[in-house]
Formats: C-alpha cells, structure tokens, sequence
C-alpha cells in the first residue's frame, strides 16, 4: 500500500477529528498532497490541498474548520476536522503527486457525522 489512510470514525455534530496519510518511505519527490471526499452518490470532491512547501488551499465549505498539514520526515499528511457537520459525512481519501508525474490514492476512511 503506498498510501494509508486512517482515523476515521463515527462522531456527534460539533465534534473533531483528526485523519492521517501516511505514504511509502519508497516513494520519492512526493510533491502536492490533497484530500478528497466522496459521499453516497456523490461525486469525489477535493477538500484541500498542500504543497511540499507546507502551503494549503481549502474548499470554501471546509475553510475555517478544517486544517491541512504534513510532516515531510514522517511522509505523513494530517486533516485536522473541527466543528464538524452532517454534510460532512463521506469516505475520505487521500492523494499525492510526485515531482517525477506519479499518483497515488489512499484506499479511503469513513467519516460519520451524526446530527
């Protein structure tokens, strides 16, 4: 698996989560990193992004509540989820770049939001 997605779960309107991303040690020049969410009969959606260089751009439905980040030495991405809502329930993945055109997905975690 390249990239391993977890932390998802089941949680009360209001409340926080926080997912990981971790990626292969095998993959090299991994370059812009994004998580995507796909609800049921939805289409997948990108929920934020952040370059190799820690800059982040949000979904204007996450901005605010929402943070993205990454640790380069542990090859980890983070989604820091507060204030969560209903809507934001959705199987979420992750996905990376690398410099060299490779594109890996994360299998995907379920997120629940109850109201």
């Amino acid at each position: 698996v390249q990239l391993q997605a977890s932390g998802g779960g089941l949680v009360q309107a209001g409340g926080s989560l926080r997912l990981s991303c971790a990626a292969s040690p095998n993959i090299f020049g991994m370059n812009d990193m994004d998580w995507y969410r796909q609800a049921p009969g939805k289409q997948r959606d990108l929920v934020a992004t952040i370059t190799s260089l820690g800059n982040a751009v949000y979904a204007d439905s996450v901005k605010g509540r929402f943070t993205i980040s990454r640790d380069n030495a542990k090859h980890t991405m983070y989604l820091q989820m507060n204030s969560l809502e209903p809507e934001d329930t959705a199987v979420y993945y992750c996905h990376g770049r690398t410099v060299f055109g490779g594109e890996f997905w994360g299998q995907g975690t379920q997120v629940t939001v109850s109201s």
